[in-house]
């Protein structure tokens, strides 16, 4: 009360809003010219404008007889502009540069704040401004002198060919162009070129300009007092919060521009209002790199390590043990290179292939990932920029030093990681051919300065490794001849058995299902290494006798559930399968303690499939693991007798003809078959009366394990999908898998 007795107030004046020239008034600043000096004793003589673009133009006088124009320089600017000839389209009619024109533009897009006030009476009087422009002088004269300039020149060229021989008749060559996509349209819109054109595109509307002191101004100005009307009204009828913000309306503009969430500067008080997966997302896009404990640090001490680390699974990749935001949070679909235009798919290939290169080494060489990607120098750069430094002769180094203590402290999470990195891998190496290396485990002592393994040393450390197990693979290799000999070999199909030279044995090496050496160097394969040297197991295989292992059932029911799915399947497709299978587990599965090559193997023998014998062509590109095909023999409909004959047939011929399979089949069958049942049996071999006895185990395996399966290997769905056993290529028919691109 004391603050407003020593402020009373002195005067009330009303406030009156005017709307008369609302949307007609302007408000034109001259910022190159100080205030003194206006232009309002100058003559104008012509004024246009372009309403949408709120564009306006004035032509002024230059007084030419004021002692400081220099008329010499007047008339050389005119002689430049209009040439020497002059006729309606000159520019300066007067042969002297007699005027200049002041051009328009835009300070302020949003006007709702401002206004013109006219105090009279003891009222103050509101209107509102259309626009607020910024007139300056405008040189487009010059250009036209440039113009000019350039037509003599070409003139003159014209001139002096004029004595050579005509030119030959040259050929026209017709293109069409192809129908724009919509990515195209909308930069074509967004460019600077077609923004341009659309401003042309409005015309000038011309206008009379009428001086400061014309009457025709003077009653112009009385439009800026409010009109009386017919019933006043001086009631406010509106509260004090409602009426301040009518006179100062929020700025829409600011709101607009006002980001959703941090972009380059992260506010962690803005962040932490946003769900927790939206809290990762933003911070690894920016950060690109982080280890684990850090996140944590910025996400706050009361997030659950739990949740955070399953959300951050969905938008990073483990690499050294740091997280490394995926490649698809950085190129989103329907994006580009800025640099090259490549499309996001493309972009998102090769940064994969540069973060796999860093899970295999600390140093990667820039020209080695330009030569297998095929990207430009720039791309490159962006990828290794993001997760790497350079180091002058060496190359780029990664750019954490790995986190030993999270992959002590988070063993499955590694091990899902490492999966998902042999899916990718797999990728890789069919998209750009990559030549399969086996890279060396490194010891579990403190390790050397990071360097390149050369392929000599490779190759002597798996030597040294079959070596000291080869008392194991003794084992394990006198074991399976003995299961050999006991299985039954049907008619016509030959069972390929494993070598017996110490060669063969280093060919057969365990599935890799377990992460690195250098991620944690105290499991091998998922097992300690006690238990992995030890006597009685290798890698997680079983000795003789021990089926009934929780690890044989969870193998032979996921073997089982894969080949009801799909009757042919080559090792390296089945290996892939069961990885992903692996990546679906919860953690602590029992399938983690680790399966090897030949476990797997077995397996699918003792389910009911044999290995077909393909003959491959000497010149193919398949490696051994894509040359060994399984395939279920019987799997209890009445589709069984054609598969069995097709198989014998592919065990003899790499590839057939049609006619060759029908006639084989009307042999063994005793049956003419038609076009539409020959091809009925060739691709859609159905599942659709399973015994009773199948029906109980699917039923079993439904029960013990359905919640592990992933949906394409349930056991309970096989008798509803139909699947492929032949497929054609060229005109000729192969065992799915077999074909070679």
């Amino acid at each position: 009360m004391a603050n407003e007795e020593d402020d009373p107030v002195v005067q009330e004046i009303d406030v009156y809003l005017a709307k008369s020239l609302a949307e007609k008034l302007y408000l034109f600043q001259y910022p190159v010219r100080p205030a003194s000096m206006t232009y309002d004793d100058i003559p104008h003589l012509a004024a246009r404008i372009k309403p949408k673009q709120q564009k306006v133009e004035l032509e002024m006088a230059i007084d030419t007889l004021n002692p400081n124009y220099c008329r010499s320089k007047g008339e050389q600017i005119a002689l430049n502009v209009d040439g020497s000839c002059a006729d309606e389209t000159s520019t300066y009619s007067s042969k002297l540069m007699d005027k200049q024109t002041f051009c328009s533009s835009q300070t302020t897009s949003n006007t709702s704040r401002y206004a013109a006030a006219l105090y009279r009476q003891g009222e103050l009087h509101l209107t509102p401004l259309h626009g607020i422009l910024q007139l300056r002088p405008s040189f487009s004269y010059l250009d036209k002198a440039d113009a000019k300039h350039r037509e003599r020149e070409a003139a003159n060229e014209g001139d002096s060919s004029q004595d050579e021989a005509d030119e030959d008749v040259k050929q026209v060559t017709v293109r069409f162009s192809r129908p724009e996509s919509e990515q195209a349209r909308q930069r074509r819109v967004q460019s600077y070129e077609f923004l341009q054109k659309k401003q042309a595109e409005e015309p000038w509307v011309h206008l009379h300009y009428f001086g400061l002191r014309d009457s025709r101004s003077e009653h112009e100005r009385q439009y800026l007092l409010c009109q009386p009307s017919g019933a006043e009204n001086t009631e406010l009828v509106k509260s004090p919060s409602e009426y301040l913000t009518m006179l100062m309306p929020p700025s829409q503009e600011e709101e607009k521009d006002k980001p959703v969430a941090p972009s380059n500067v992260l506010s962690m008080a803005q962040l932490r209002t946003l769900p927790l997966a939206d809290q990762i997302r933003i911070l690894m896009k920016n950060v690109k790199v982080m280890p684990f404990a850090n996140l944590m640090s910025l996400l706050g001490p009361s997030i659950d390590s739990v949740a955070v680390l399953r959300g951050v699974q969905k938008v990073a990749m483990l690499v050294q043990g740091n997280w490394v935001v995926k490649s698809d949070i950085l190129y989103p679909k329907e994006s580009s290179s800025p640099h090259s235009g490549v499309p996001a798919e493309v972009l998102c290939r090769g940064r994969d292939f540069v973060m796999w290169k860093f899970t295999q080494s600390r140093w990667v060489v820039r020209k080695e990932v330009a030569t297998v990607t095929k990207l430009c120098a720039e791309d490159v750069k962006d990828f290794l920029e993001h997760m790497a430094v350079v180091r002058i002769n060496k190359g780029w180094e990664f750019l954490l030093p790995c986190d030993g203590e999270f992959v002590r402290k988070h063993p499955d999470v590694v091990q899902r990681q490492h999966m998902l990195w042999t899916g990718i891998q797999a990728k890789l190496e069919k998209v750009y051919n990559l030549v399969k290396e086996t890279v060396p485990k490194k010891p579990a002592g403190p390790s050397g300065p990071a360097g390149l393994v050369s392929g000599d040393q490779r190759v002597q450390v798996a030597k040294n490794r079959a070596q000291q197990n080869h008392t194991l693979l003794e084992r394990e290799l006198q074991w399976r001849k003995e299961q050999v000999r006991a299985a039954t070999v049907l008619p016509g199909v030959r069972v390929k058995e494993e070598p017996l030279s110490e060669e063969g044995e280093e060919e057969e090496s365990p599935m890799d299902t377990s992460p690195s050496g250098g991620l944690h160097s105290r499991l091998a394969n998922g097992l300690p290494t006690g238990r992995a040297a030890g006597g009685d197991s290798f890698n997680g295989h079983p000795p003789p006798g021990c089926a009934s292992t929780p690890v044989a059932r969870e193998l032979r029911a996921f073997v089982e559930a894969t080949f009801q799915r799909q009757f042919v399947l080559t090792l390296s497709e089945l290996k892939r399968l069961f990885n992903l299978h692996l990546a679906s587990l919860p953690p602590g599965h029992t399938l983690f303690s680790g399966i090897s090559d030949r476990m797997l193997q077995d397996t699918v023998l003792a389910a009911g499939c044999k290995q077909i014998l393909v003959p491959f062509p000497p010149q193919t590109a398949a490696c051994p693991e894509e040359q060994k095909v399984f395939a279920l023999w019987e799997s209890g409909d009445t589709s069984d007798q054609h598969r069995q004959v097709l198989l014998e047939i592919f065990s003899k011929n790499y590839r057939v003809r049609r006619n060759m399979i029908q006639s084989r089949l009307t042999q063994e069958c005793g049956e003419d078959l038609s076009k539409q049942e020959l091809d009925k049996v060739l691709k859609f071999l159905t599942l659709k009366t399973p015994t009773p006895c199948r029906e109980q185990a699917a039923r079993d395996v439904a029960q013990s394990t359905v919640a592990t399966f992933p949906a394409e290997v349930r056991p309970h769905r096989l008798s509803l999908r139909s699947q492929d056993c032949c497929v054609s290529y060229g005109g000729m028919w192969y065992l799915k898998g077999t074909v070679q691109s």
